[in-house]
């Protein structure tokens, strides 16, 4: 597959507001996932005291970003629905027009938000009992099996993805066999975020590094943690690059603004690799700017 065109530029339909609004909607995990690098940094103990979302905040990203119609996607530093007003949280997004996609690992019930939310994504990691305790301790393989499951009988027009890392001591092919029940598979490049060991089964680059292609990320989606801080780029989990709180400026004045514009243009430019915080991406070489989460959805509707 080719990942890249020869133009670059801001996605059709991001020109005032994010296509997709990532949130570190929760800092609080039930598991101890290995290759997780909110377990292997100091994030979470950094947010102990704003682990959750607050309504205000996340009520005033949802009002804005349903005026565009952009996606929610919960995610983050830990599972969503340890969150205790998930439920109020999805239904005021969707009154407001946005698209809601949730990422969760599963061992929450899901019933409710079934109908509600427009995909439901599964990091179910494994094709078997035995990796699957390996790459998700703490967790329960038979009732992710009966989450999914119900999930799938339940719902009418949600999407169903299963997401597997491609990392090493999983078989991935069986995996994607075994979970071949949902709309898609999605096999994921295994990332370090800067703080994991490598542990890639497939580390083959999407963007060779060598020619400093842009980032995708820039032109397509925004970050935003618990607090409304704003980073540039979510794969800054930690927030150090954070510029612009949503308590004080609205996202449209954020995403159009300098601070953006300036990081664009410096892509655009070849240049990238000249911002400290770009040059220590340990991942900028696996975004696709045609493998992504547009075709995953596209391939889910189908």
């Amino acid at each position: 597959m080719k990942h890249y065109n020869e133009s670059f530029g801001i996605r059709p339909g991001a020109e005032e507001f994010p296509l997709m609004v990532v949130l570190s909607y929760v800092y609080a995990c039930n598991s101890r996932c290995p290759n997780c690098p909110y377990n292997n940094s100091t994030i979470r103990s950094q947010h102990k005291g704003n682990a959750y979302m607050p309504t205000r905040t996340f009520r005033t990203i949802a009002e804005q970003a349903g005026k565009y119609g952009a996606f929610l996607r919960l995610s983050g530093g830990g599972e969503p629905l340890l969150h205790e007003d998930i439920h109020k949280h999805v239904n005021f997004a969707k009154a407001q027009g946005c698209k809601v996609g949730i990422i969760t690992n599963g061992s929450k019930d899901v019933s409710k938000l079934v109908n509600l939310a427009d995909v439901l994504e599964f990091s179910v990691d494994a094709g078997t009992k035995e990796e699957y305790e390996k790459v998700r301790p703490g967790l329960d393989w038979d009732y992710l099996n009966e989450n999914v499951r119900d999930a799938l009988l339940r719902r009418r027009d949600t999407k169903i993805i299963v997401s597997i890392i491609n990392q090493k001591g999983v078989d991935v092919e069986q995996a994607e066999k075994y979970w071949g029940c949902a709309d898609v598979v999605q096999v994921r490049k295994y990332l370090t975020w800067g703080y994991n060991e490598n542990n890639s089964a497939d580390d083959a680059p999407y963007l060779p590094p060598e020619k400093n292609l842009p980032c995708p990320w820039l032109f397509e989606r925004l970050a935003i943690d618990t607090t409304g801080e704003v980073s540039y780029c979510n794969a800054d989990i930690a927030f150090k690059n954070s510029f612009a709180n949503v308590s004080k400026r609205t996202i449209k004045e954020i995403w159009t603004g300098p601070e953006f514009t300036e990081i664009r243009e410096k892509h655009l430019a070849r240049e990238g690799h000249k911002m400290k915080m770009c040059a220590e991406c340990a991942d900028w070489k696996y975004r696709s700017w045609n493998h992504n989460y547009w075709k995953i959805l596209k391939k889910a509707e189908s």
